[in-house]
C-alpha cells in the first residue's frame, strides 16, 4: 500500500508525540513493504532536507511563521500535494486539520485522523483559537472515515461528546537501559537527582513543579530539560520560582544523553495534563524510573499503581519529600513502571496501524458519517479513569467490549 502521513511537523522526530508515532510507526510499515509519504516541514535556512529516512519519503514543504497558521497552512500545502500524488490511505495527525479533510474526501482518498488530546484546554490559544479547536474536533468527526485516539479518556470524550467511535492506539514505550558517561558532563550521578522533561507550557505545570520542589526539604537537585518556543512570560514565571537546587538544561537533543537522564534519575515528575498518552512519560517508565505525575486520567492510564499523583505545589513538596525518604519504595515503584511499560510496544502499535489503513485502503469504512454535532447533556471533560483501574472487558470478535457507539480495536500496543 502506499500510506500517506500529512499534519506533523515530520521525520526525525524531534519535536513530540506526532512526530514520534510518525518516525516509529513509519519506519515499520516501510519495512513491512509498504510506501511510506510523510510530509515534513520545512524552515528557512534548513540545511539538510533529504529525500528518504528510514525507509520513507518524505516531501518537504514550507509553513507561515505564525503560531496560529503554522499547523494548518503546511497542511493545505501537503494536502494539495497529495491530490496530485494518490494514496492508498492517509493519516491525518492533529484535529485542527480538519478543515482540508473535505479535499481528500473529495478525492475518494480514505483518511483517517488522529485527533490527539483537547487541545482547546490549552491556555495558549486565545478565545478564538479555543473555538477554532472545538470546531475542529466536530468537523473531524464528521469527515474522517475514521478516527484514532491515542489514549482511553480521549476514546471516552469522542463518544461522550459526539457519540462515536475511535480505533484506540497509544504509543510505544522504548525499554531505557543506558549507560551513565554523559551524565558525568553534567555534572549528575546516577539516582542523584528528580527529573522534568517537558515544554514550557501551562498545561505541562512545570511551574507547579518547580514551585512545589522549592517549597520541599529535597537535597537531591530538579533537571529541568525544556523550552518554550512561544511563550516567554511563561518561562520566566518558571525560572523565578526556582531555587538553587533547580537545574535547567534548556533543550537536550543527545538521545543517548537524554535516555541517560530519564533511566537514573530518582524520580521523574510528569506535569502534562490534557495530551493523552504522551511518549516523555512511557519513555521514563521504560526506563524503569518511579513517576510522580500530575493526577489527570491520561496519567493514571499508563502509571496505574507504579505512580504517585499531584495537582498543586504542596503535594509536589509532600510528594519528593516522601520519595527522598523512601528509597526502597521508589525502587520498588521504578520495577512496577517498567513491567507496565511491557504493555507498550511499537511493533503491535505499527500493526495496528497497517490493519487500519488496509480497512481504509478496501473501503470498510462506514457510508455515512456521524453529524459531528454534539450531544446536548455531554459533558466538556471525560470522567476519571478510576484507581486502580478495574480489570479489562472482555475481548468480543477482536474488540474490548467497551458498550454502544464503542469500538475500541484491540491490539497488544494499546491499553485499554
Amino acid at each position: 500500500m502506499r500510506i500517506a502521513m500529512v499534519g506533523t511537523r515530520g521525520v526525525p522526530a524531534r519535536y513530540g508525540g506526532f512526530e514520534t508515532a510518525v518516525e516509529e510507526v513509519g519506519r515499520r510499515l516501510a519495512e513491512r513493504g509498504h510506501r511510506v509519504v510523510v510530509y515534513c516541514r520545512s524552515t528557512p535556512g534548513q540545511a539538510e532536507r533529504p529525500q528518504r529516512y528510514l525507509g520513507m519519503e518524505l516531501v518537504h514543504l514550507p509553513a507561515a511563521r505564525k503560531r496560529s497558521l503554522e499547523t494548518l497552512s503546511h497542511s493545505a500545502l501537503s494536502v494539495a500535494h497529495l491530490l496530485a500524488h494518490r494514496t492508498d490511505a492517509a493519516f491525518v495527525f492533529n484535529a485542527a486539520n480538519a478543515p482540508l479533510l473535505p479535499a481528500l474526501r473529495a478525492a475518494r482518498i480514505p483518511v483517517a485522523t488522529h485527533v490527539d488530546g483537547l487541545e482547546w484546554k490549552r491556555a495558549k490559544w486565545g478565545p478564538i483559537g479555543q473555538r477554532y479547536y472545538r470546531m475542529a474536533e466536530a468537523l473531524a468527526v464528521r469527515w474522517s472515515d475514521a478516527l484514532i485516539a491515542d489514549a482511553q479518556g480521549i476514546a471516552d470524550y469522542y463518544r461522550s461528546e459526539f457519540g462515536v467511535p475511535t480505533t484506540l492506539l497509544t504509543y510505544g514505550a522504548p525499554m531505557i537501559a543506558p549507560g551513565t558517561d554523559k551524565l558525568a558532563e553534567l555534572g549528575l550521578t546516577p539516582g542523584g537527582y528528580h527529573l522534568v522533561v517537558a515544554r514550557f507550557e501551562p498545561e505541562n505545570h512545570v511551574d507547579v513543579i518547580v514551585d512545589g520542589y522549592r517549597r520541599s526539604g529535597a537535597t537531591k537537585p530538579l533537571v529541568v530539560v525544556g523550552s518554550a518556543p512561544y511563550s516567554d512570560a511563561y518561562t520566566a514565571r518558571v525560572h523565578g520560582l526556582a531555587d538553587e537546587r533547580v537545574r535547567f538544561l534548556g533543550g537536550v537533543w543527545d538521545q543517548d544523553q537524554l535516555d541517560q537522564l530519564y533511566a537514573h534519575a530518582y524520580t521523574y515528575l510528569h506535569g502534562h495534563s490534557v495530551g493523552g498518552t504522551n511518549p516523555s512519560l512511557l519513555r521514563a517508565i521504560g526506563a524503569g524510573t518511579a513517576v510522580l505525575a500530575y493526577d489527570v486520567d491520561f496519567n493514571r492510564e499508563v502509571i496505574e499503581d507504579s505512580g504517585r499523583f499531584f495537582v498543586s505545589p504542596a503535594d509536589v513538596a509532600a510528594l519528593v519529600d516522601a520519595a527522598e525518604s523512601d528509597p526502597v519504595s521508589i525502587r520498588r515503584s521504578g520495577v512496577r513502571a517498567r513491567e507496565l511499560a511491557k504493555g507498550y510496544d511499537w511493533d503491535d502499535v505499527a500493526a495496528g496501524y497497517e490493519q487500519l489503513a488496509r480497512r481504509l485502503a478496501g473501503r470498510h469504512v462506514p457510508a455515512r458519517r456521524p453529524s459531528g454535532r454534539r450531544f446536548p447533556a455531554a459533558t466538556s471533560v471525560p470522567a476519571p479513569v478510576p484507581f486502580p483501574r478495574p480489570a479489562v472487558l472482555p475481548e468480543v470478535s477482536g474488540r474490548t467490549a467497551m458498550g454502544a457507539g464503542s469500538e475500541v480495536i484491540r491490539f497488544p500496543g494499546a491499553q485499554q
